[in-house]
């Protein structure tokens, strides 16, 4: 086992003590391992590592079930590794197998709020009543506090597009753990961050509109206003304008019209629009 403060081996001596007496304290997370196990070998430096993270709000306590038959037995533990968490003297949440790490901290989140995680909530907060300083501020704490919180690289992703610095953004979504960047928050902000650069490279729509009545095959006006309309919020006219370049010109851009149109999906999720410009879509295409 690591040296850790956060980590100690229990037996049924003071199970009691360490386990049900210190879950009234802070939450306890019980391992039940063996040696034999190779799942329980990938498990434990995971453990290790966010039981540091937390820094004394959670201790995780292990359980070799060779040896403490017994408690084994009286959790009904039939397959290792196997996780309990106890608050206030019970089991109050479980998991089994060697998650990983991304899938336990979510499964610890849910007992314990990190202050990171506050710290990043309140800099969102800023960022949407436009105050970019005190969103920083509150960015660099949560960063010192913990640099690979999952919460505060989409934080920071989102400040640095808020800035305009699309680059940086995307370099903090880069960051991510694999399974946290396919969750659809993070899918539907990677898709904002395309039409949002793609919009500040653009004309005005204005301009973009005189160009489109002057020539209604110019792809690139109507693919440019699509992303200004995204930027707006008006999504329909949005897919309306790229399903207009699909048909006319499907060769635009590398398919960039049908790509677009995926991204929006992507940002509206279970919206109506979806299933209706799907169906246009699969019709176009077939």
């Amino acid at each position: 086992m690591a040296d850790s403060p956060h980590v100690v081996n229990v037996t049924t001596a003071d199970f009691d003590r360490v386990v049900l007496q210190g879950s009234r304290e802070r939450p306890v997370l019980v391992d039940f391992w063996a040696e034999w196990c190779g799942p329980c070998r990938m498990l434990t430096p995971v453990l290790v590592k966010l039981a540091d993270a937390y820094r004394g709000k959670l201790l995780v306590a292990k359980v070799n079930t060779e040896q403490e038959q017994a408690l084994a037995q009286q959790f009904g533990i039939r397959s290792i590794p196997a996780a309990k968490l106890f608050r206030n003297g019970q089991v109050v949440d479980e998991f089994t197998g060697a998650l990983p790490e991304n899938a336990i901290r979510d499964f610890i989140d849910r007992h314990i709020p990190r202050e990171s995680d506050k710290l990043a909530a309140q800099a969102q907060q800023a960022l949407m009543q436009g105050d970019a300083d005190r969103a920083r501020a509150l960015l660099d704490a949560a960063r010192q506090m913990d640099a690979e919180s999952p919460r505060v690289l989409l934080a920071e992703a989102q400040y640095q597009a808020t800035l305009g610095d699309m680059a940086a953004a995307e370099k903090a979504l880069a960051q991510l753990p694999y399974e946290e960047a396919q969750k659809p928050e993070v899918i539907a902000f990677r898709a904002q961050i395309h039409f949002d650069a793609v919009s500040m490279q653009a004309p005005d729509p204005e301009i973009l509109v005189a160009r489109l009545a002057a020539n209604a095959a110019d792809s690139e006006a109507r693919y440019q206003l699509a992303a200004h309309l995204v930027m707006a919020g008006r999504f329909e006219e949005a897919l309306e304008q790229l399903f207009q370049v699909m048909q006319k010109d499907r060769k635009y851009g590398d398919d960039a019209a049908r790509k677009g149109l995926l991204l929006i999906f992507d940002i509206l999720g279970s919206n109506p629009l979806v299933s209706r410009y799907r169906s246009k879509l699969f019709n176009l295409l077939h």
